[in-house]
């Protein structure tokens, strides 16, 4: 074999084995995720003489409300979705119709075929209103109140309840207040912010709801990513499978040594048919 067909071969062979190993890089690094909030501990485990701390995210714990259809509902009957949370109340008159807006507006995005940020079906995502003033807010109001913004009730939920239980999740789950710009009353926790909750129900994001400037499109782009994020060992991919593009290059390697090969077969049989 002569030094350029020795060649050929090891870039046919090396190509597929450096794409896939550049493909696994990027899979795994390329795209950022949301960043996780409420760190709970960090856990140190010894392998292989090797010390590793991972560090364990708080999840949500339950809530029992009721709906603005009437329907007793809890987080935890919400599975595999993204959900986005809000606060508000139905006799404001400041930043509450503002915020509801905009909410809507972002469920309207996340119909299928619904907006330009992306197609995905709005049972990925899950949106839930708390009201702060649940005392007030019976379910014949918010009812009223989510069929004037033109809500679709099956993804987007108005919640009402005991009051003690909702401030307590509020600050001692949501924890709005660690994350806000502006003091939030203990007593009347009124805010602009959004909360963006992963599939595993940890936090992923606080947004002030009233910047459609910056952080509505960068909730918007994060509750995409958060939709196709599998799990801690399976980050998102990109849009091709590193390993399908391996058997690809090894079979295109493969093509092109048998063609490499009865070129230089055909080239010995010329030289010998010119003697």
């Amino acid at each position: 074999m002569n030094k350029k067909a020795f060649i050929g071969i090891l870039l046919a062979l090396g190509i597929p084995i450096v794409s896939f190993f550049m493909m696994k890089y990027l899979s795994d690094n390329a795209i950022h995720m949301p960043r996780h909030y409420l760190l709970d501990s960090i856990t140190t485990t010894v392998k292989d003489g090797k010390q590793k701390k991972d560090s364990v995210w708080h999840t949500l714990a339950n809530i029992h409300l009721v709906n603005q259809l009437g329907d007793s509902v809890d987080l935890y009957s919400i599975k595999n979705k993204v959900i986005v949370a809000d606060l508000f109340f139905t006799s404001c008159g400041s930043i509450c119709p503002s915020l509801t807006r905009h909410m809507s507006m972002m469920q309207k995005s996340f119909l299928k075929g619904g907006g330009t940020r992306m197609e995905e079906d709005s049972s990925n995502v899950q949106f839930l209103s708390f009201s702060i003033d649940p005392e007030r807010d019976t379910v014949a109001k918010l009812k009223k109140y989510a069929d004037q913004y033109g809500v679709i009730h099956d993804n987007w939920w108005f919640l009402t309840g005991n009051k003690d239980s909702i401030y307590n999740y509020i600050f001692q789950e949501l924890k709005v207040d660690k994350f806000s710009d502006q003091p939030i009353d203990p007593n009347f926790a009124h805010t602009a912010y959004f909360v963006l909750i992963d599939k595993n129900y940890q936090v992923r994001g606080y947004y002030n709801g009233l910047d459609t400037i910056d952080a509505l499109p960068r909730m918007a782009n994060d509750i995409g990513l958060l939709i196709v994020e599998k799990d801690k060992a399976h980050p998102s991919p990109l849009p091709f499978d590193p390993n399908t593009l391996a058997i690809i290059g090894i079979i295109a390697a493969i093509i092109v040594l048998i063609i490499m090969k009865r070129i230089q077969l055909k080239s010995k049989k010329e030289i010998l048919e010119s003697k």
